[in-house]
């Protein structure tokens, strides 16, 4: 049986651009339904929860604008729920609208108050769009709050945003090149 420090060795070698010690699983998000269910009404909660599951499963079959219709519903239901937003930003962003998921992404941090898992999702999302906007500072400072929220993504995210852990990370796979094939360049 492998202790936790095994495993984050094991961790660290097979995947050299995580964290020393991130190991997958550990460092699960908090659940907030507690704290959901005590400051909204239970029939609403679970009425905009189910609308919130319609959108998913209709975006994650292709159909965005029913999608974005059950998002608009469950967020015109509860408008002070953050979870809303940020699905309806993943949706928007689909359908190429990213200033309008940028805007919910902000609302959904805002609501959150950049605590809980809608948050660190938000805060991710956002970096993503940032990276692709070549925006990197904004993405390198929503990638660091996610990873305080425990996000292992996020910590990814912020190594291959370190252009020492980058160069680090080549060398080293040069090297291990040069070692599986002594005779080569060093690249497979």
């Amino acid at each position: 049986m492998a202790t936790a420090n095994d495993r984050a060795v094991l961790q660290t070698i097979f995947n050299p651009s995580t964290p020393f010690g991130d190991i997958p699983g550990l460092d699960e998000e908090e659940e907030e339904a507690q704290e959901e269910e005590e400051a909204f009404a239970p029939e609403l909660l679970e009425q905009v929860r189910d609308l919130e599951l319609q959108g998913v499963s209709a975006a994650e079959s292709g159909d965005v604008s029913t999608a974005l219709e059950r998002f608009g519903e469950a967020i015109r239901l509860l408008p002070e729920r953050a979870s809303g937003y940020n699905n309806r930003a993943q949706a928007l962003r689909l359908r190429g609208d990213v200033p309008g998921a940028l805007r919910d992404l902000d609302a959904a941090i805002r609501l959150s108050r950049g605590r809980g898992r809608a948050a660190c999702q938000s805060f991710i999302q956002r970096g993503l769009i940032h990276r692709l906007q070549a925006r990197d500072e904004e993405a390198r400072r929503d990638f660091e709050r996610a990873a305080r929220l425990g996000s292992a993504f996020a910590r990814r995210q912020l190594v291959l945003l370190n252009p020492y852990s980058a160069l680090c990370n080549q060398m080293l796979c040069e090297m291990l090149g040069r070692l599986r094939n002594p005779g080569g360049t060093g690249s497979e």
